[in-house]
């Protein structure tokens, strides 16, 4: 079964997120834990997760999470590194709360200190987190999956290489996984847009990381042309991706069951999700 959702609002509290799902057609949802545009975020009361928890088990889907957009494991700087550890070491504490399987990390940026340096701080850097997350969550139940770049600056992860590296570096690569972002892929200079170029992409994935780590598919057409490195999503088939990818990933066996989740622009009337998941729909 393919499994097609978005990215949902989670405005009012976050049980709110599953009829907002349903309301445009998903099968599946992302959803922020906390503002991703700030370091702290008001706390989860037991009755919010209790709402979440019910709404959940009303409406049995895949739901996954996106860590906030100010996280960077991979900076020279000791606080914006210090502050990062403690906002993922606190978003994964909700996810596992809620029960959500997996949160959706950016790797980080180097910031001109190298890539090998970068990867090496992030590794270190998922180690505390998950150590200290374990530490009062020995149950956890909710994977970081680590997200494919568009290579924008000094951004890591643009190449499949990098993100295997950051794993086998680490003391629990079991408990990271990975989501593949088709607009970060295509911009980061991977062809999706031919059969030969898609299969030759999960070629690529799956020597570089195994595909049996992925679990989480960011469905998103491009802004910007093949190997542009500038991470600017567009509506599905409205893009430089086209619709040749959307129609072959969606109907592809090997990703039966695993979220396939829409990040595309909502549009000034905040319907582009729904129409960007009746035209999946209809490929």
């Amino acid at each position: 079964m393919t499994l097609l959702g978005a990215h949902v609002s989670t405005a009012g509290g976050v049980a709110t997120a599953f009829a907002r799902g349903a309301e445009i057609g998903c099968d599946a949802l992302q959803i922020f834990v906390k503002s991703p545009n700030q370091w702290r975020g008001k706390a989860l009361s037991d009755d919010d997760v209790t709402a979440f928890r019910a709404a959940h088990a009303k409406q049995p889907q895949p739901v996954v999470a996106h860590a906030a957009y100010l996280i960077n494991l991979g900076s020279p700087n000791e606080d914006v590194v210090a502050k990062s550890r403690a906002g993922l070491e606190d978003e994964l504490l909700r996810c596992h709360r809620l029960g959500v399987s997996g949160l959706v990390l950016h790797p980080g940026a180097h910031l001109g200190t190298g890539v090998e340096e970068g990867i090496d701080r992030i590794a270190r850097a998922l180690d505390e987190v998950l150590a200290t997350v374990l530490a009062s969550a020995q149950e956890l139940t909710t994977r970081v999956l680590l997200e494919n770049t568009a290579g924008q600056g000094s951004t890591l992860g643009a190449r499949f290489e990098e993100i295997a590296t950051i794993r086998s570096l680490l003391d629990a690569p079991e408990r990271v996984g990975v989501c593949l972002d088709s607009c970060h892929a295509f911009a980061a200079g991977y062809d999706l847009r031919t059969e030969d170029g898609y299969e030759e992409m999960l070629t690529a994935f799956d020597d570089a990381i195994g595909l049996d780590r992925l679990a989480c598919i960011h469905l998103n057409d491009s802004k910007h042309p093949l190997g542009s490195r500038k991470d600017r999503h567009e509506n599905i088939g409205q893009g430089a991706i086209g619709t040749e990818f959307f129609a072959r990933v969606t109907h592809d066996a090997r990703f039966e069951g695993t979220p396939m989740i829409l990040e595309t622009p909502l549009g000034d009337d905040d319907g582009g999700h729904e129409r960007d998941l009746k035209v999946l729909r209809s490929l």
